[in-house]
């Protein structure tokens, strides 16, 4: 409240001489100046305070978490973690390799007519088992008679030459052997000796060439007789007619009218190409088993038979065919299946758990732990089996990989380890 300050009688009455009595008088809503000049003061100093205690606080807090982020940051510079490892160990000296292959008959024939004329009688179907030599079918054609029987004709023609053509040489034998004493004494010329001896030479020749009609002729229906027998068309081996393109009435062309396939199905041969670098120490005697999609819980025991010994060049891969005993007749030609080969391990390799791979930007590697420190080492994988693979090289029996390492592993990082045992 402010005051006002008012002069009285009874100032001037009891105050000093000349001087006039005050009073103060206090009005409401008026404080003194000096009052308020000391609550200002005092409240900028609560405000001062205030802020000079939270900064200490705020700069406390701070330092308090410095101190805790640099004895983190020792603590993990320092600290040793604890890694799962497991040991590589080596390949086994069998390799076993799963490929898909194709079955196929172990004889194969393509059945074409070989004489031309009608089929008289079709004795066999598609489904029909045969043995060798059986008949097929019947062809009949006419003509091939008559041709035969005119190549006889000619034939005996020949030789009849050949008996003129001897009785000739006979007698210019006998003439020449007399003339020539003839000319010797001077009764004949020489002339005529020439052409007693000519005539004796031409008459030699002449035989031959009957002898070479004669023989052209027997082997003219020695083809005759052959196209006569191939008018019965038999199995050439044992099997089952797989296709037949021809029925009773067909008119056949020689060489060129497809008639039947004949499979030999007794033994199935399998088809398989083997890659490159499973190929080496693939030959014959390597055991191989046969499984079909179609017929679970079955498998088929075989042998490698024959390999083409070259690798195709745009594949790679190697021909490897294997030869396997179908006597119930449960395995058809053309049928696709599995072959799983025992192949004799020529390289060595190395398992080693999927979880020890790590591909970053310096490639495909492992983390090894020796002596408790990890060394990175870059590894080849030879072929994926899922939770393992086969490592070609970079590690070797007896190493320790680490499973599933940490980003923050890093070369010589010092480590504690406990194994895991890999299957």
């Amino acid at each position: 409240m402010s005051d006002v300050r008012m002069r009285t009688n009874d100032d001037k009455a009891g105050g000093r001489p000349g001087a006039e009595s005050l009073r103060i008088v206090e009005l409401p809503g008026k404080e003194p100046k000096s009052g308020r000049r000391y609550g200002g003061a005092v409240l900028g100093g609560g405000i001062v305070l205030i802020l000079v205690g939270g900064l200490g606080i705020g700069g406390w807090r701070h330092y308090q978490a410095a101190r805790e982020v640099a004895a983190v940051a020792e603590q993990a510079r320092t600290a040793v973690p604890d890694v799962r490892v497991a040991t590589v160990q080596p390949s086994g000296d069998i390799m076993k390799v799963s490929l898909p292959a194709t079955t196929t008959a172990f004889e194969a024939a393509n059945i074409f007519a070989r004489t031309s004329g009608y089929i008289e009688k079709r004795y066999v179907d598609i489904g029909t088992h045969v043995k060798k030599g059986d008949l097929l079918a019947d062809i009949t054609a006419p003509e091939l008679d008559q041709q035969i029987a005119q190549a006889q004709a000619t034939l005996a023609q020949n030789q009849a030459a050949l008996q003129q053509a001897q009785a000739s040489r006979e007698l210019a034998d006998v003439t020449n052997a007399r003339d020539s004493n003839l000319v010797k004494q001077g009764w004949l010329t020489a002339q005529q000796g020439d052409n007693d001896r000519l005539t004796l030479r031409a008459q030699q020749a002449a035989v031959g060439v009957a002898q070479s009609n004669i023989a052209a002729q027997e082997a003219q229906i020695r083809v005759l007789q052959q196209e006569k027998a191939y008018q019965r068309v038999v199995a050439p081996f044992d099997g089952v007619i797989t296709q037949r393109n021809v029925d009773n009435g067909s008119l056949v062309q020689a060489g060129s009218t497809f008639m039947f396939t004949l499979m030999h199905s007794a033994v199935i041969r399998t088809q398989v190409f083997v890659p490159q670098d499973e190929a080496f120490g693939v030959a014959p005697g390597v055991d191989a088993d046969i499984r079909v999609p179609e017929i679970p819980g079955r498998t088929f025991p075989g042998k490698v038979t024959r390999i083409a010994t070259a690798l195709q060049p745009g594949s790679r891969t190697l021909l490897t065919e294997i030869d396997v005993p179908n006597p119930d007749g449960l395995l058809s030609p053309g049928i696709y299946c599995t072959v799983e080969l025992s192949i004799p391990r020529k390289t060595p390799s190395m398992i080693v758990p999927s979880d020890a791979l790590v591909f970053d930007q310096n490639g495909l590697h492992v983390a090894l732990v020796r002596n408790g420190t990890v060394h990175l080492q870059q590894v080849s994988i030879a072929r994926d089996f899922g939770t393992r693979v086969e490592v070609r090289e970079g590690v070797q029996p007896g190493d320790q990989v680490v499973l599933n390492p940490a980003v923050n592993l890093t070369e010589g990082s010092r480590v504690t380890v406990r194994k895991v045992e890999v299957s």
